[in-house]
C-alpha cells in the first residue's frame, strides 16, 4: 500500500515532517490526528492517502513505539486511543486489540490488520502475525475506525490497522534491556541504503519468566527487506520476509479468590500446560505510474501461521491438545487516476482488487501431561474470498471534500471433517455489496466538520463459514455511521470529538468451549446488535520542551433483538465491552540530553457474559513513568517504571459453565542501553 512510506532518514527529495501531538495531515479538512513524531516520504501520486478516508484516523509515530518495553507488540496499541487492549497472558495466544464496542475475546475479531500493507489475520480473524513484529522495527501504525474504507473487505468490521515498518535508510540501531520478572531483551536492526538499492535487517529476541509462575517464553523474530528503484522513478518493486518462533509455557487461569490472593500463583492443574507458535510471511511489492495521471499498486504475498498448545481452563476441565496450521496466498492490486477536472479543485478516483486462498488444519486431542488419549477434531477446510472496490475523492471547492465508495465481496470454500468423512462448501453468501460514503467540510481555517456512512460485513469462522445443517446463513451486515468535528484553534493545540453508532443485522459469536463441549456448529447467533459512543482526544504541544495527549471514549454494546433460543438477553449488553477507555500522558526535556515522561491508560469493568447475571470486572487504571539520558558518542540510557503503583487487576472470562480470570503485571523495572550507529 503506498500511502505514505515511512523511513528512518530521509531520501533525497522526500518531504519529511516531525510533528508531536499537535502534529497536522497534509490537508486542513481531513479528520487525521498524529501522535508522536513520524518520518515520512509522501508520493502524492500514489494511491489514495489514509488521510482522505474520512474516519475517525489515527497515526501514531514511532517514537511513542519504539521505546516500549512489552511482552507482545499488540500491547503497544495501548497507547492509541480507544483501542481496547485484552491481555490473556497465556502462552502465545496472549492477547489481542479491538475497538468500536467490538473485544477481543476471539468470539468476533473485528478488526482488519495489515503489516506493510499485507492482510495479516489469522481464518478466526485473529492477529498471531504481529507478535512478529518487536518494537524498534516499527515506523508507524495507522488506524482507521469505522464502517466507510472501501479498501478492504474480510475481517474489517469495525476498521482496520497497518503496521508500518522501517523502509530504506543507512542507520542502524542496537538496543539490550534488562528488567523485572527476568526479562532480557536484544533488538538489532540495520539499513543500507546505496543509488536505487535499499536493504532492512532486524533480528529480535526477548526471554522472560513472567510475572506469574509457570510463564516463561523465548521469542525470536528475524526480518529481511529488499527494495529497487526505477532511477527514472516510474516505478519501485520489493521483497519483504519476516519470521517468528515462541516457545511459552501458561499459567493457567485462576478463581477470582485465587486471583486476588495470590496472583502471581499457577494452579496445579496448569503445569503440564505450554504452547509454540511459528509465523511466517512473505511479500512482493510492486507500484509505479504512467504519466502524469495514472499510479498503480500490487502485492502478492504468502502467509504460513503454526500453533500447538496445550491447554487446561479449569481444574474441572480436561488438558486439550489444539493444532492449527493455516496457509494463506493472496493478491492485491490497485489503480488510481487523478485528471483534471474543470468544474473541481481536485478529482482522484481508485479501483482495486484482491484475494486471498486460505488452506487451513485444525486439530483438537484430549490429553493428559500432553499425551494424546483421544481425537475430538480434525478439520481440513479451504476459503476462499475474493473483492473489487471503488472509491473516488472530489473536491468540490476549497471547503467541501466527498467521498463515495463502493465495495463487494464473495466467499467460497469447503470444509472436510477428517473424522466423520463428510464435506460441506461453504454458504453461498451471494455477492455481499458494500456502499460507502464520506464527506468533510472545512468550517474555517481552525476547524473542520466531517461524516461517514458504510456497511461492512461478519461471516463465521472455523467451521461456522460453511454448510453444516441445512439452509443458508446470509451475512451479518455492520451498517454504521459517524459524524465528527476536527479542532485546531492554536498551532499548539489540536483535538477531535465524534459520535458514533453501528448496527449488525445478524451477529454470530464463536463459541470458544474452553472444556471442550461445543455445539455441532463452532459459532452461535447473538442477533441484532447495536454499538454506540462518542470519543474525544485533546493533543497539546505549547512548547518545544513538553508535549502531553489524552483522549476517552464512552461506549455501550447491546443485544436489540436476540436469538429465538435466549430471549431473556434482549436488551443486554455484550460481555467484555468496558464502558469507557482512556489513556493519556505527558513529555518534558529539561536539558537537551534528559526526557521524562509519564503516562497511563484505564478502562472500566465489562460483564462476563450476555445475560449479564455474574456482574462486572476487568476494570483497571495504570500509570508509567520513563526517564532517559543521552550518552553522548554512547548511546541512550532508559528506565522505564510500568504499573507505578502496583495496582491489581485481571482479564476475566466465562464461558460453557466456566469463568477464570488471569492477573495482569504488576510494578515492572526496566532498563535499556540503545546505541545508534
Amino acid at each position: 500500500m503506498k500511502i505514505l512510506r515511512f523511513h528512518v532518514a530521509p531520501l533525497a527529495g522526500a518531504l519529511m515532517f516531525a510533528l508531536a501531538l499537535a502534529a497536522r495531515a497534509t490537508d486542513g479538512d481531513d479528520s487525521v490526528l498524529t501522535l508522536g513524531k513520524v518520518q515520512a516520504q509522501e508520493h502524492s501520486k500514489g494511491a489514495l492517502p489514509v488521510s482522505r478516508v474520512f474516519s475517525s484516523v489515527d497515526v501514531i509515530g514511532a517514537d511513542l513505539l519504539q521505546d516500549q518495553h512489552v511482552d507482545y507488540s499488540w500491547e503497544l496499541l495501548m497507547r492509541a486511543p480507544g483501542v481496547q487492549v485484552t491481555q490473556f497472558k497465556m502462552g502465545t495466544d496472549a492477547g489481542r486489540f479491538s475497538f468500536r464496542g467490538f473485544n477481543g475475546e476471539g468470539r468476533i475479531n473485528a478488526v482488519k490488520l495489515l503489516i506493510d500493507g499485507v492482510p495479516s489475520n489469522d481464518n478466526a480473524g485473529g492477529m498471531p502475525y504481529l507478535d512478529a513484529v518487536f518494537p524498534q522495527d516499527i515506523a508507524a501504525i495507522q488506524i482507521v475506525r469505522g464502517t466507510n474504507d472501501a479498501r478492504y473487505g474480510l475481517n474489517a468490521i469495525a476498521g482496520d490497522v497497518d503496521v508500518l515498518t522501517r523502509i530504506g535508510g543507512n542507520d542502524g540501531r542496537l538496543s539490550m534491556t534488562l528488567g523485572s520478572f527476568g526479562t532480557r531483551e536484544l533488538q538489532a536492526s540495520k539499513g543500507v541504503e546505496r543509488g536505487a538499492w535499499s536493504q532492512n535487517y532486524v533480528v529480535a529476541w526477548r526471554d522472560s519468566d513472567g510475572y506469574r509462575d509457570h510463564a516463561d517464553a523465548i521469542r525470536r523474530s528475524f526480518a529481511g527487506k529488499w527494495f529497487y528503484s526505477d532511477p527514472d522513478g516510474r516505478w519501485h518493486a520489493g521483497l519483504t520476509t519476516r519470521y517468528y518462533r515462541n516457545r511459552a509455557l501458561e499459567s493457567g487461569y485462576l478463581s477470582h479468590a485465587e486471583a486476588a490472593r495470590a496472583p502471581r500463583s499457577s494452579p496445579d492443574y496448569a503445569q503440564a500446560d505450554r504452547s509454540e507458535r511459528e509465523t511466517g510471511q512473505a511479500a512482493l511489492h510492486l507500484d509505479g505510474s504512467i504519466g502524469q495521471d495514472w499510479s498503480w499498486n500490487a502485492k502478492a504475498y504468502l502467509n504460513r501461521y503454526r500453533n500447538q498448545r496445550w491447554v487446561r481452563f479449569s481444574e474441572a476441565g480436561a488438558q486439550q491438545e489444539r493444532d492449527n496450521d493455516e496457509t494463506q496466498r493472496g493478491v492485491i492490486a490497485r489503480a488510481t487516476w487523478r485528471p483534471s477536472v474543470s468544474a473541481l479543485t481536485a478529482f482522484a478516483l481508485e479501483a482495486g482488487v484482491d484475494a486471498q486462498w486460505q488452506d487451513n488444519q485444525a486439530q483438537r486431542y484430549r490429553s493428559v501431561q500432553r499425551v494424546r488419549s483421544s481425537q475430538i477434531r480434525d478439520w481440513d477446510f479451504d476459503l476462499d474470498t475474493r473483492g473489487v472496490y471503488l472509491q473516488a475523492v472530489l473536491r468540490v471547492n476549497e471547503r467541501l471534500t466527498l467521498v463515495p465508495g463502493y465495495r463487494v465481496d464473495r466467499i467460497d470454500g469447503s470444509f472436510r471433517d477428517r473424522m466423520s468423512g463428510a464435506r460441506y462448501p461453504a454458504h453461498d453468501y451471494g455477492l455481499i455489496k458494500q456502499p460507502k460514503f464520506s464527506l468533510a467540510y472545512a468550517l474555517s481555517a481552525q476547524a473542520s466538520a466531517y461524516a461517514n456512512w458504510g456497511r461492512t460485513f461478519q461471516i463465521g469462522s472455523g467451521d461456522g463459514a460453511y454448510r453444516l445443517q441445512r439452509g443458508n446463513l446470509r451475512p451479518s451486515i455492520n451498517q454504521g455511521w459517524e459524524a465528527g468535528l476536527k479542532f485546531t484553534p492554536r498551532p499548539w493545540l489540536d483535538g477531535r470529538v465524534a459520535y458514533w453508532q453501528q448496527r449488525a443485522s445478524d451477529e454470530v459469536a464463536t463459541i470458544l468451549g474452553v472444556n471442550g463441549v461445543i455445539d455441532s456448529s463452532e459459532v452461535g447467533n447473538v442477533g441484532k446488535t447495536l454499538r454506540r459512543g462518542w470519543d474525544v482526544q485533546v493533543n497539546l504541544q505549547p512548547g518545544a520542551r513538553w508535549r502531553a495527549w489524552m483522549a476517552y471514549s464512552q461506549q455501550k454494546a447491546s443485544i436489540v433483538t436476540p436469538d429465538p433460543d435466549a430471549p431473556q438477553i434482549r436488551g443486554k449488553e455484550i460481555e467484555n465491552v468496558p464502558h469507557w477507555l482512556a489513556n493519556a500522558g505527558m513529555e518534558y526535556q529539561p536539558t537537551p540530553r534528559l526526557k521524562l515522561s509519564a503516562w497511563g491508560n484505564a478502562q472500566g469493568d465489562y460483564y462476563l457474559e450476555r445475560s449479564n447475571a455474574l456482574g462486572r470486572d476487568g476494570g483497571y487504571v495504570l500509570l508509567n513513568l520513563g526517564a532517559s539520558w543521552m550518552l553522548g558518542g554512547a548511546g541512550e540510557f532508559a528506565l522505564q517504571l510500568k504499573n507505578l503503583a502496583d495496582r491489581q487487576y485481571v482479564y476475566a472470562w466465562y464461558d460453557s459453565g466456566s469463568s477464570g480470570y488471569s492477573p495482569g503485571d504488576g510494578r515492572a523495572l526496566y532498563a535499556s542501553w540503545t546505541w545508534d550507529f
